[in-house]
């Protein structure tokens, strides 16, 4: 068995609460930033300690997990709610 697919596990696992976290702030905001991209050192870690290095055939299955991890992580958080309107008084 490749070792890609236990570290595309592991991407995934390690994207799922980061996606939560940048569901729950402002899109393009600094935390938002940090939150997608923060995970990418641990990758990076990830594909070393299996020994994959940077072969090109691995991109498609572990970026895929990232994504994935983050999509998931950010359905978990749920809808976010709608932000409050400036000017007129809640209900």
């Amino acid at each position: 068995m490749s070792p890609v697919w236990p570290v595309a596990l592991g991407v995934f696992v390690v994207n799922v609460p980061f996606g939560f976290w940048r569901a729950g702030v402002s899109r393009f905001s600094l935390p938002w930033f940090v939150a997608v991209h923060a995970p990418v050192p641990l990758v990076v870690l990830m594909r070393y300690a299996a020994g994959l290095g940077f072969q090109l055939w691995t991109f498609p299955v572990l970026v895929g997990a990232f994504f994935a991890g983050q999509l998931v992580g950010g359905r978990l958080r749920g809808v976010r709610p709608a932000p409050p309107r400036a000017g007129r008084p809640g209900p």
